[in-house]
């Protein structure tokens, strides 16, 4: 019998942003928020915003691949995200809320290239797209306070979340 639970890890900014709307779906076992890409081992929360240790703040998902496929989590990280800003996202700013896509394997990577590139000829965005399309390294849980954040913390969550411009941000462009 093969194996469905498999792994996906995006970076789109702020990782307190991007775990809820994973969380909605079913097939999804488990988000955890961490760091990745970069050159420190066991970084912390205030070394990797400091932009000194080359990590972006990501989220890695584990799924069941026969419940949701890794083009429908394709779908979800690119409506979350703007994909033509290369210096953060949203009012959060640095390179460790840079986007990518973390690849485990070539057809992730393939999918990643293909919805990359449909975006691009779709119009949407009058500036190219950046998210960059990177292999998976060493994923970095956060710290316990960083994960579910948006459970844990809903009023600083929500309050963060409309003072980013994240939502004023989805709605223009994909309109929900």
């Amino acid at each position: 019998m093969k194996n469905n639970i498999q792994i996906a890890t995006f970076a789109g900014g702020c990782f307190w942003c991007m775990v809820k709307p994973f969380d909605e779906w079913d097939g999804i076992k488990a988000i955890r928020s961490g760091y990745t890409g970069g050159h420190v081992k066991n970084p912390t929360y205030d070394m990797v915003k400091s932009g000194e240790t080359g990590h972006y703040e990501a989220v890695q998902i584990t799924y069941d691949a026969a419940i949701i496929t890794y083009q429908e989590l394709l779908n979800i990280y690119i409506r979350q995200i703007d994909p033509t800003d290369d210096g953060g996202q949203f009012h959060d700013r640095g390179d460790s809320y840079r986007t990518a896509i973390f690849y485990h394997d070539n057809q992730q990577k393939e999918y990643a290239e293909q919805i990359l590139r449909k975006l691009a000829a779709s119009g949407k965005f009058m500036k190219p797209i950046v998210t960059e399309i990177l292999p998976a390294s060493k994923f970095y849980e956060a710290e316990e306070e960083h994960q579910d954040f948006y459970k844990k913390h809903t009023a600083a969550y929500n309050e963060d979340r409309e003072k980013s411009g994240r939502d004023i941000f989805i709605q223009k462009v994909w309109g929900k």
